[in-house]
């Protein structure tokens, strides 16, 4: 039998924009959500957003050897902390439901069926070592893969090898021409023809393949766009020759259009594996990655808003977005980078929000206590502006921040801070409290209090009887009054902290670390 090959669509290569178009976002529920399947869902999410189309959500929830329901709803979870909304999927439903791969089996089958009466697929029995042997026999590698060698069986063959117990599996006849098409990233790529082999899309014991799947559903739901990493890319001539079948069966309107993401390099310019701490996208979440510095960040893992800029915002994002200006080299996952860029959005936050991000991760980490009563909250407004400017990730906050909510007894003094310590510390600890006791506060009001016991006039005292009374350098003269008040060499401005911490509690610290010089 002849088989006329899929035709090319008139459709295949035309771009659809504005509101016609629909890209979907499709992975896998194994493992923790991971960095490079974050910055995909970015892209699809932006490209969406920005032409005023549909992202689709959908799981490809087939393997159940390695799919889980934790899984998914991790996935979920870090579309939910990134701010990527979708319009279609699993738990919302929409005009193509089921949103899970694994309720569309029924469908899948039929489709494969229909592709098999129509000629563009065949039963392949031929087994692995005989297709080897073929190769040897011919004087070929014999691990070139699958030679075709099955498409004219005639019906006599295959009911033999079904007496002998074969049970076939399915194949998609490719196209004896070259395969070509543009990418959105990479532009013009071709396959030259013969270079992939008729590929399974049924397994012997009738289990369709990602190979078929796949592109099925993405035909059932009208994807417009495919935007996926550049692992995928070899896939592409397989599905570019399934969809045109698809078409040629009724079962397609188009061919999408393609775009290729770049790799995201790790240390020692390896592929960013699942086993790379970094990959881990609820690590950078739980260190206090706020959404926006993430989003920033996977932003410019292949894109960029403009020259020398490299800050923007998730609005700014989507309004510049394009795909096409997507660098087809491979990104690397520079930490120090994507810290420094979520430290520019943590200053950008107002206060108030700033503050209550803040307290979930202080909370975590057992900075504050749990629960926090409306006083300690009050504090903590105060608090956290020091903070604000001095942190990269929310956690970095937690050790500032506990010597605010640390009992004056308890309160403990890092090794670093007492070391650097110089000679003259006790001779400056009883300067600051000689200068500290008569400013008017509110003595054994932990929360502080007092006309005078403010940042200004703690700052002027102190001035006086050190850097003028002692003649010790500025630089040098208040490293003990900073160890004995935070416990640490690196605290929060030293003179709004006391005001913060009250007279009580401030001249409580001086006292205790005299006393243990």
């Amino acid at each position: 039998m002849t088989i006329q090959p899929a035709p090319t669509s008139a459709t295949e290569g035309a771009e659809v924009t504005g509101h016609d178009v629909r890209v979907r976002f499709c992975p896998s529920p194994t493992g923790t959500p991971h960095v490079g399947l974050a910055r995909t869902a970015l892209f699809n999410w932006a490209f969406a957003r920005h032409h005023g189309g549909t992202l689709v959500f959908r799981l490809e929830d087939t393997d159940a050897s390695r799919d889980s329901a934790e899984s998914a709803e991790q996935i979920v979870q870090a579309l939910e902390w990134l701010g990527l909304d979708y319009d279609e999927g699993p738990e919302i439903g929409g005009p193509y439901a089921p949103y899970r791969q694994s309720e569309r089996a029924k469908e899948h089958r039929r489709v494969a069926q229909a592709l098999l009466d129509a000629g563009y697929a065949y039963e392949s029995f031929s087994t692995p070592e005989e297709v080897e042997a073929r190769h040897r026999a011919a004087g070929r590698d014999p691990k070139l893969g699958y030679d075709n060698h099955d498409r004219e069986l005639t019906q006599d063959q295959r009911t033999t090898y079904r007496e002998q117990g074969r049970e076939p599996v399915l194949r998609l006849r490719m196209p004896e021409e070259d395969l070509s098409f543009t990418d959105m990233v990479r532009g013009e790529v071709t396959f030259r023809a013969g270079s992939v082999p008729d590929f399974v899309i049924v397994r012997g014991n009738g289990q369709p393949l990602y190979t078929l799947v796949n592109p099925v559903d993405d035909a059932a739901m009208r994807i417009t766009h495919v935007i996926r990493g550049e692992d995928l890319l070899s896939s592409t001539p397989r599905q570019i020759a399934l969809y045109r079948a698809l078409i040629a069966i009724g079962e397609a309107q188009r061919v999408p259009v393609f775009g290729h993401l770049p790799l995201v390099l790790g240390e020692g310019a390896r592929k960013l594996s699942k086993r790379d701490p970094q990959s881990d996208l609820f690590l950078h979440r739980d260190r206090g990655f706020v959404r926006e510095g993430m989003v920033n960040y996977l932003a410019l893992l292949g894109w960029s808003i403009g020259p020398d800029r490299d800050v923007f915002t998730p609005e700014e994002l989507v309004a510049a977005f394009d795909v096409h200006q997507v660098n087809p080299n491979p990104a690397r996952w520079d930490q120090t980078k994507a810290e420094a860029i979520n430290a520019e959005h943590l200053r950008a936050l107002e206060p108030g929000d700033f503050t209550s991000r803040l307290l979930p991760v202080l909370q975590d980490e057992e900075a504050v206590p749990v629960p926090t009563t409306m006083g300690q909250l009050a504090r903590l407004s105060e608090i956290a502006p020091l903070v604000q400017t001095r942190i990269q990730v929310l956690a970095e906050a937690a050790p500032l921040v506990a010597p605010f909510y640390t009992g004056d007894d308890e309160l403990p003094i890092a090794d670093d801070a007492r070391k650097q310590l110089k000679d003259s510390a006790p001779q400056v600890l009883d300067a600051a409290l000689a200068a500290l006791e008569p400013v008017s506060g509110t003595v054994g009001d932990p929360l502080g209090g007092g006309v005078e016991w403010t940042t200004e006039r703690i700052e002027q005292s102190l001035r006086e009887a050190i850097v003028d009374g002692l003649g010790i350098k500025p630089r040098l003269a208040f490293g003990p009054l900073r160890t004995a008040v935070s416990g640490q060499r690196i605290s929060p401005p030293l003179f709004e902290s006391m005001e913060i911490l009250g007279k009580h509690a401030t001249l409580a610290r001086l006292r205790r670390l005299r006393a243990e010089l």
